[in-house]
C-alpha cells in the first residue's frame, strides 16, 4: 500500500497519526458545507432519540445537538480514534446526559427496536458492509414513520469515483439509483433524492 493510499484509507477506520488526522479534518472544510446544506433541508426531531451512523469527528453529532431543543443524540462509529473524538468534542453535552457515543458495527448496532426518531449517515456508507443488511439494521432501530437520512460528498456521477475507489481499499461511491434500490430491498419507502449539481453532493431521505 502507498502512502497515499495508507492515508486515505483512514477515511474507512481511522486509526494510528493519520487516522486522528482524518477526523480531525472531517470536522471541517467542505464536510463542514455539505452538512449545514443537508441539516438546513432535513426536519430535525426536538424530543425523543437521534442516531448519527460513523459519527467520524463528532462535529455532526454538535450540529444535530445545536438544531434539536431537546432530542438525545447518539454517535455510533467503527473506529476507536473517532469515538475518541467525537467524545472529546461534545464532552460538555455528554455530561448533561444529551449525548452518548458508542463503538459500534452497522451491520450489528447495540440498539433495540423501533428506538430512534431520527437516523443520519454521513459520508460513511461507501464502506458499509452488505449494504443492504446495513440498511436493514438501521430501519430496525427506526420508530415506525422515523427517516432515514444518508448525505454523501460523491454522488457517484461526478467522474471521480473510480479513482478514489482505486485509492480507498473497499470503498463504493454509489449511485442515486443504487442507493434507492438497495433502501427499497431493505423496507424502506418515501425515498427522496436531492443533490447539489455543481458539487455533486447528494442527499437522501427515506422513511421506516
Amino acid at each position: 500500500m502507498g502512502l497515499l493510499s495508507k492515508i486515505f484509507s483512514n477515511t474507512r477506520c481511522p486509526e494510528g497519526f493519520w487516522g486522528r488526522m482524518m477526523v480531525n479534518g472531517m470536522n471541517g472544510g467542505s464536510h463542514a458545507a455539505m452538512a449545514t446544506w443537508a441539516l438546513d433541508a432535513l426536519e430535525i426531531p426536538q424530543d425523543g432519540k437521534i442516531i448519527d451512523i460513523g459519527c467520524g469527528g463528532g462535529a455532526n453529532l454538535a450540529r444535530l445537538l445545536a438544531r434539536s431543543s431537546g432530542a438525545k443524540v447518539t454517535g455510533v462509529d467503527y473506529s476507536p480514534v473517532s469515538v475518541e473524538k467525537s467524545s472529546k468534542v461534545n464532552a460538555d453535552v455528554i455530561a448533561k446526559g444529551r449525548c452518548d457515543i458508542h463503538q459500534a458495527n452497522v451491520a450489528s448496532l447495540p440498539f433495540e427496536d423501533d428506538s430512534f426518531k431520527l437516523a443520519t449517515a454521513f459520508e460513511t456508507i461507501y464502506f458499509w458492509p452488505d449494504i443492504e443488511k446495513s440498511f436493514a439494521e438501521v430501519r430496525r432501530i427506526l420508530a415506525p414513520g422515523a427517516t432515514f437520512c444518508i448525505v454523501n460528498e460523491d454522488d457517484g456521477l461526478s467522474g471521480n469515483n473510480e479513482k478514489w475507489e482505486k485509492i480507498i481499499e473497499g470503498m463504493h461511491t454509489y449511485t442515486p439509483d443504487e442507493i434507492m434500490s438497495h433502501l427499497t430491498a431493505a423496507g424502506f419507502k418515501d425515498i427522496t433524492i436531492r443533490r447539489n449539481e455543481s458539487k455533486h453532493w447528494l442527499m437522501v431521505t427515506a422513511t421506516e
